[in-house]
């Protein structure tokens, strides 16, 4: 039944993300160029909810694939954002955080990359579109929010890619995986701590 729930969630909040998609490539009329910063904010709050409703059925059914997708796109968006925030970061922490998401999930997905692929699952080679949707918010947002957007999208993806560890640590059926989410989930820990210590500074 809870799994149920969980899926029902995702597609209540995936249906009003898409409501919000077309919407935010709306031009905001008070700065041309640039989209709308109010609403690209629902769009990350939607695809927040979506990914955290994602990894926590994914934790409940301790489904190997969903696990494997989630990790590899979770990775992939880690490394994607932080080469944006290293070079449109304003605060000095922002930009260095973002230095170090490229380092650390550099290093964490050629760490996972054998037990992946003995794994015998589909691998993802690029973002899904809610992911995408949050590198184009980024890419979107202009100097004066900047910072917050990109640390409010950090704390979102480092609960999801915390719940979804702990759930395969926990329960998962891959030996191999399971080692990788144990192991990874102190470092992803560590960023999100990182993270709430950069909001409390802005």
């Amino acid at each position: 039944m809870k799994p149920n729930l969980l899926f029902a969630a995702a597609a209540v909040a995936a249906l009003s993300m898409a409501a919000c998609q077309k919407q935010a490539t709306e031009p905001n009329p008070a700065d041309p160029g640039t989209t709308n910063t109010a609403v690209n904010a629902t769009q990350d709050a939607t695809g927040a909810a979506v990914g955290a409703a994602s990894a926590a059925t994914a934790a409940a059914t301790n489904s190997t694939d969903a696990f494997v997708t989630g990790l590899v796109t979770g990775n992939m968006y880690e490394i994607a954002a932080g080469e944006i925030a290293a070079k449109k970061g304003q605060a000095a922490g922002v930009k260095a955080f973002g230095k170090m998401m490229i380092a650390d999930h550099g290093a964490m997905g050629k760490e996972a990359e054998p037990a992946l692929k003995a794994s015998g699952k589909a691998i993802p080679v690029e973002l899904d579109e809610r992911r995408k949707g949050m590198i184009d918010n980024l890419n979107a947002a202009g100097a004066a929010d900047f910072d917050n957007v990109y640390l409010s999208q950090q704390e979102a993806a480092h609960n999801e890619t915390l719940t979804l560890l702990k759930g395969y640590a926990d329960g998962g059926d891959d030996a191999g995986l399971k080692a990788v989410a144990s192991g990874a989930i102190p470092k992803v820990q560590g960023h999100l701590d990182k993270v709430r210590e950069l909001q409390t500074k802005k």
